[in-house]
This record gives structure tokens, C-alpha cells and sequence, in this order.
């Protein structure tokens, strides 16, 4: 039989964090042997992170063994690290090297013989599509190529056993699905096998056996066929014939029969709970649908809530309604325009937002989302185009503008260094909060994100679902009439992006108008209405049946949000080669 390329016995690990020690995995056991792809799914804090640089060799066990491809790590911890190919979140690339040159670099880094050089490096960049991009810096690359190009790095020397912590995140559904290609087409040609952590449960559907980490210990393993039939029969769609799918959310997330509940493209998916019935609600329906992965993930980690335990809200009527007419709309794009010198990364889109809306702005890496999202805050001026703002000119009365809006970031955006309550005062004092009116809105902020316990720590070391709550708080402070959200879910788990949305619903309904981009194509069923960008023109726009019903076709005849996304990107992007 071949030999264990990784083997946890007893695995314990601890960390200091302020004047506690806190386990980040407890009495961790189990063996990979073979090749194949292994998944390690599991909320923020779970270990999953701690678990990798363990196998790498970056970090020894307080107690119990780490054997990776036959070594001890407490005794060859340096050779462990040159014989395991590791990717962790944030890839070390060098962005002012070129793709070439970072090739180069990693390949002195692990000694790789020059001679060898040239086949491997041709073998990579085929793989990853970066052939044409040898000169470009990495700087310059997009988020999925950023992705391709540190995996290109990760293999210079072909490991036998891969570890890639959250490989795609932050990252586009095209990308995100070029880079699983890449790991399977590896995994079979040259016999590795790859331990992959993900947010995303549907990439984990691909592994061939999964580990469901949580508090630092394994609850549940196995295939993901099998894991599936564990909760056969308990998965339903709710619908209503009178009721948007928010509504029917609102009715249906408290209750203590279900173990989840989240939109879909049908409905809401709800799950019961093990000798559980459905439970009979006016105006809505269950309908019995396929069980999938996360089903039985969300089944896995659910923690029944304590007697008499509420959920929180954050709903707030806006301080200030805008005084135009309620039937303007409260964002306004026409012909807008913007360029990086003779670079135009947005070519004269128009769309409205009516208030209240949850609208959705997707595209791939690179077509102009962030770029718009920006111009649309106030943080970057137009080119040319108008935009008005909640009836004011972005353009002319930029500030007047910004008063009306919230906006959370791609990127954890606070300040680390300051507490979280230095940071809530901070952002309270920059939109001009005051007396009375500034001690209830920092209460409030303290109450409805569960902030209290983390008063005095700094922002940098808040667990990253925290980080997002701090986040949140800070762009709702001053009470803004639309909510800005770029990419906010990126790198969070299930669970605290059930949560987030869970508030972003509340505020909808309570009249916040809120405007989002996200990798998530699930998240984009939330959407009211939404565009698709590609090569920053509007590609589609329309509700997400809609656009979903636009890329129906033979080959696809049932689409996903995220099948709809995938043809109707690689078709523009195709179609505009060609013109070009």
C-alpha cells in the first residue's frame, strides 16, 4: 500500500491572544494516503488554517505528531517545507516582478535546477493560460490571474502532497472554475494529492472526501455522496404565490425546525431539522428538493439556540429621507465614463436603482465593478457622464453626496491599530455625530453587532466575522440612506454570510437602499435587479430570473446564476476578441 503522505495523531495547538491561551485545534486525528483532492471545510476559526501551516512544517503541535510524506515535523521541519507545495490565502507574490520574474524567484528559492527551468515553466504556463503575460508585472494581473500565477509558483518543484488554504477566494466564478481545472488536471497527471480549504461548498462537491472542522476538532468526514445522504429527505424549497422571497426568509430563518435557510434561484432553501415536520405557514408551500453538500454541512455545525434567545435586528428607519420625489430613483447612472489614461475601464453604462432595492453589480475580475463602485461614492471623479446620488450630483456636489451613503470595502478597511471602539467613535466623529444623537447610535452599533465583548481589543485581531460586523457598524453609523457593499463577503464562511445577509435584509425592509457586488453567485439572488459587466460595458441587466433566463440554451437548459454568469461572460468576452 502506499505510504501516508499526511498523518495527525493527537493533534493539539494553542495560541496566546492577550492574556488567554485559546486552542485553535484539540486531539486532531486522521491519515491521507493516495493521490486525490481532500477538502477542509469549516467557519472562520475553526483551525482549518492552523491545520495547513502544521502539515507544512510552519508550526509544531503543542502535543500529539504531524508525519507529512514520511518526516516528523518536529525533527525535519526545514525539510518538510521544501517538499510540500503550500499556497496560503495571502500568496507572498512580488508585484513590482513580472510573471516571469516571480517564476524565476521561486524557482531559486527552492533550487530548482536551471536546467529543468524551461520545460517546467512552459508545462506551468500552459496550465494557468499566463503564457501570453510573461511581461506583465504582477501588479498589474487581476485577481484570478494574481491566483494562477502564485499556483504557477506553489509548483515549481512538483509536490506529492499540495496545500492550498483558500486558493479562491476574492476571485471570479470564471476563475474560480479555471483554477479547479488546473488542480484536478494536476492531481491526475502527476499523482498528488491536494488538501484544499474553501468558503465555497460548491468546489467542495468536487473532493473526494471532505473534513468538517469546527472549535478545532473534526464533527463530521467522509465523501461527499455520503455526507449528502445523511440528510436525504430534508431539504426543501419554501415558495409563495404573494410573497418575495425576503419575506418568505423573514418567516421562515427563526424557526426552531429548521437547521438552515438561505435564498435560492427558486425560493428559499430550508432544511429540517433530524424528527423534525414542516411546519404549516400561511401562504407559503414546501417543495422536497435534491440534498446537496451544504445541507449537510450547515446540518453539521448547527447549534440549536438557547431558551429564550432572540435573533438581533438592525433595522432603522434612515435619519434623513431624501427630498426628491419618491418616484426618482435614488441612483442615477447615464453615459458614465472612466479612464486610466488611454485605458477606459468603464465605457458609458447607465442603470437606476429605486429605493429599497437590493441591487447587485457583478462581472468577472477586471470589468469595472470597483472602478464604478467608487466613482459612485465619491472616491473616484468620472471621466465624463452624470450620476446623480439620492437627487444630488455626484459629480458637482461630491460631499453632499457622500452624506448619504455607506460604504464597506473590499478589503477589511479599518483601523487596525485602533480598538473597536476607538474605530466606532472615529468613523461616528467623521460624519459629524454629536451629543445625544452620537451615544445612541455607538450603543446602538455596540447592541445589534454584538460588539461588547470585543470593546478593547484592536480591530486587527477580531476573528474575521467580527471584522465584518465592525465593518458594517462603522458604514451604518451616521444612519446613511444606500449601503455601498464591494465584495463584502469575500473569504467568509457559510455561516457568517448567512448572517450578514440576514442584516442586509433587515435594512433593506426598513428602506436602506443597498448596492453590492459579489463572487457569490448565490448572493445574487438576494438582488432585487442587477447588472452583469464585462470589459466595463453592461452586458445584461434585469432581475436575477432574468438574467438567468438569457443564458438558457440547449447545453444549459436549467441554469444557474452561476451558469448564467460563466456563458454570458465568456460569450461577450469571446465575441469582443473576435471584433477586435
Amino acid at each position: 500500500m502506499t505510504a501516508p503522505v499526511l498523518v495527525l495523531e493527537g493533534v493539539t495547538k494553542s495560541f496566546r491572544s492577550g492574556t488567554q491561551r485559546v486552542n485553535a485545534l484539540s486531539q486532531v486525528s486522521f491519515s491521507l494516503s493516495g493521490s486525490g483532492i481532500i477538502g477542509l471545510l469549516g467557519p472562520d476559526g475553526a483551525g482549518k488554517t492552523t491545520l495547513m501551516r502544521l502539515a507544512a512544517g510552519l508550526f509544531v503541535p503543542d502535543a500529539g505528531s504531524v508525519v507529512t510524506l514520511g518526516w516528523d515535523s518536529r525533527k525535519a521541519a526545514g525539510t518538510i517545507q521544501g517538499s510540500v507545495g503550500y499556497m496560503p490565502q495571502r500568496f507572498g507574490l512580488y508585484e513590482d516582478l513580472t510573471v516571469q520574474e516571480n517564476l524565476d524567484l521561486f524557482s531559486d528559492l527552492h533550487a530548482f535546477p536551471n536546467e529543468a527551468r524551461p520545460a517546467r515553466y512552459a508545462e506551468l504556463l500552459r496550465l494557468t493560460g499566463l503564457g501570453p503575460f510573461g511581461r506583465r508585472l504582477a501588479g498589474d494581473l487581476s485577481g484570478g490571474m494574481k491566483q494562477k500565477l502564485g499556483l504557477a509558483c506553489t509548483l515549481i518543484r512538483p509536490p506529492r502532497l499540495l496545500l492550498l488554504d483558500e486558493p479562491t477566494v476574492g476571485v471570479d466564478p470564471i476563475s474560480r472554475r479555471e483554477l479547479w481545472v488546473i488542480v484536478t488536471d494536476l492531481v491526475s497527471k502527476e499523482g498528488m494529492t491536494a488538501l484544499i480549504s474553501t468558503a465555497y461548498l460548491d468546489e467542495a462537491e468536487r473532493c473526494q472526501h471532505v473534513f468538517i472542522i469546527q472549535k478545532g476538532r473534526i464533527q463530521d468526514q467522509g465523501a461527499p455522496a455520503d455526507l449528502r445522504d445523511r440528510v436525504a429527505g430534508r431539504s426543501f424549497v419554501a415558495t409563495s404565490k404573494s410573497l418575495h422571497r425576503r419575506a418568505i426568509l423573514a418567516k421562515v430563518k427563526d424557526r426552531h425546525e429548521f437547521v438552515d435557510t438561505v435564498v435560492s434561484r427558486d425560493g428559499v432553501r430550508v432544511v429540517l431539522q433530524k424528527n423534525k415536520t414542516l411546519p404549516e405557514l400561511p401562504e407559503i408551500a414546501f417543495a422536497p428538493v435534491a440534498a446537496r453538500l451544504e445541507d449537510a454541512f450547515m446540518d453539521t455545525l448547527y447549534e440549536a439556540p438557547a431558551a429564550g434567545a432572540q435573533s438581533l435586528s438592525i433595522t432603522a428607519t434612515p435619519h434623513k429621507m431624501v427630498a426628491h420625489s419618491p418616484d426618482q430613483p435614488i441612483i442615477e447612472v447615464r453615459e458614465l465614463r472612466r479612464f486610466f489614461g488611454a485605458f477606459e475601464a468603464v465605457k458609458a453604462i447607465s442603470f437606476r436603482v429605486e429605493r429599497g432595492q437590493i441591487f447587485g453589480l457583478l462581472g468577472a475580475n477586471g470589468a469595472g465593478k470597483t472602478t464604478t463602485f467608487r466613482m459612485l461614492c465619491g472616491l473616484l471623479p468620472p471621466s465624463s457622464g452624470s450620476l446623480l446620488i439620492a437627487g444630488v450630483d455626484g459629480r458637482k456636489a461630491a460631499a453632499e453626496a457622500r452624506s448619504h451613503i455607506g460604504y464597506m470595502s473590499q478589503r477589511f478597511s479599518l483601523y487596525t491599530n485602533l480598538s473597536v471602539a476607538q474605530n466606532l467613535a472615529f468613523f461616528a466623529s467623521v460624519y459629524g455625530l454629536q451629543g445625544v444623537r452620537r451615544k445612541d447610535r455607538l450603543l446602538w452599533a455596540t447592541q445589534a453587532f454584538e460588539l461588547k465583548p470585543y470593546l478593547d481589543t484592536n480591530a486587527g485581531n477580531l476573528p474575521l466575522g467580527f471584522k465584518q460586523r465592525l465593518a458594517l457598524a462603522c458604514a451604518l453609523i451616521h444612519e446613511p440612506d444606500i449601503l455601498f457593499l464591494d465584495e463584502p463577503t469575500s473569504g467568509v464562511d457559510p455561516l457568517a454570510r448567512r448572517e450578514f445577509w440576514g442584516r442586509i435584509n433587515a435594512l433593506a425592509e426598513s428602506g436602506v437602499t443597498i448596492m453590492v457586488t459579489t463572487h457569490f453567485m448565490e448572493e445574487a439572488e438576494y438582488c432585487d435587479a442587477l447588472v452583469l459587466m464585462s470589459l466595463g460595458s453592461i452586458l445584461a441587466a434585469g432581475t436575477p430570473d432574468g438574467i438567468r433566463e438569457q443564458a438558457r440554451s440547449p447545453k444549459i437548459p436549467d441554469p444557474t446564476m452561476d451558469d448564467a454568469f460563466v456563458s454570458l461572460i465568456e460569450a461577450h468576452e469571446a465575441q469582443t476578441r473576435r471584433v477586435s
